[in-house]
């Protein structure tokens, strides 16, 4: 599957140990997002001169870029407790229920892929976040009344990879709406040689700067490549990660310069080949190459546009110019090329 993918920013089950060793602790050693950083940093601060709870938060981005590391620092920087759980594992309002009413004053609940609370329960959510209450109906038919149960006052951090698959109710609720943007090579580097530190693996600086280079502008991404070119640099070289032994395991691992990979190569060939650079539907593109739309979305595109690959566009995707370089085809007419810069910002 894609989400396997070495490349894939999605959360695999050899992250979650080595993620938890490298998650920085407080901002000081959280590397970019440096405007984020910074309003967090006033945020929380009035928050404790106040001694009130932080506003509710609301983190999106694609995967991989740090919400979840946020949402304990935030915790971590408040001096308050953290309690972690999911959209999906929160099945029933009961469920929800439980969680709230153990919560203590002014503690972060964190709430991962909230886009995915049902919406039972996510009506449970609301006066929780706006009153600090719970309504609990008792009874059913006519004797059935309601319940109000007052609730410490609380932080809620959501994070979501889907903003747009929030509902109105919910995303108004939020005081602090952040969303994470991708990674510069240069930030990318410095994480890469701070992961290395603690893991106690030798690399020099140009050598991180290759793997910051293909990692797609994703610290998980960046952390995953590292871990393997060590693999790779322990049997094959000196088990020094120099750029010579970098380039020569992710040759190995075929993933290219600009941080692609066959799969990643199969979508637009795809769609310069067979739909002649587009525009082409989402259901259409993810029949032709045997993936789910939704994973085309969510792992996909996120980079490829990012890149400037793609454009999507009131008639479908569009490969870009830069496609047709990057796999040396010809291009299209001026005239073509100029549609689909119209097209663009759609």
């Amino acid at each position: 599957m894609s989400t396997d993918r070495i490349i894939s920013a999605s959360r695999q089950e050899e992250d979650h140990d080595i993620e938890g060793s490298l998650r920085p602790r407080k901002f000081k050693d959280y590397i970019g997002q440096e405007r984020i950083k910074e309003n967090f940093s006033i945020f929380i601060e009035a928050a404790k001169k106040r001694r009130e709870s932080l506003d509710h938060v609301l983190l999106y981005g694609p995967p991989g870029l740090g919400k979840t590391t946020l949402a304990h620092i935030i915790a971590a920087e408040l001096g308050v407790n953290l309690k972690v759980t999911s959209g999906p594992a929160i099945e029933r309002p009961g469920d929800l229920a439980a969680i709230l009413t153990n919560l203590t004053a002014k503690d972060v609940l964190f709430i991962d892929e909230i886009h995915r609370l049902s919406r039972s329960v996510e009506e449970i959510l609301y006066p929780a976040m706006e009153d600090f209450c719970l309504d609990i109906i008792i009874g059913k038919g006519p004797s059935a009344r309601s319940l109000r149960l007052d609730l410490a006052p609380f932080t809620l951090v959501g994070a979501t990879t889907r903003a747009g698959l929030l509902s109105s109710p919910l995303r108004d609720r939020f005081g602090v709406v952040n969303r994470l943007e991708f990674y510069t090579m240069e930030e990318l580097a410095v994480i890469i040689r701070r992961a290395a530190g603690i893991l106690r693996i030798p690399i020099d600086q140009v050598g991180a700067e290759e793997l910051a280079r293909r990692a797609r502008g994703t610290p998980r991404v960046a952390n995953r490549l590292l871990r393997r070119v060590r693999d790779y640099a322990q049997v094959k070289a000196d088990n020094f990660i120099t750029l010579d032994i970098a380039r020569e395991a992710l040759k190995l691992l075929d993933i290219d310069a600009r941080g692609l990979d066959r799969t990643d190569r199969q979508l637009l060939l795809a769609l310069v080949d067979t739909f002649s650079g587009g525009p082409v539907g989402l259901d259409t593109l993810s029949a032709c190459i045997s993936e789910e739309p939704e994973t085309i979305e969510d792992v996909y595109e996120p980079y490829l546009l990012q890149i400037g690959f793609l454009s999507r566009t009131p008639r479908g995707r569009v490969a870009t110019k830069q496609v047709y370089e990057y796999l040396g085809r010809v291009k299209y007419p001026r005239e073509q090329d100029t549609l689909w810069e119209d097209d663009a910002d759609v």
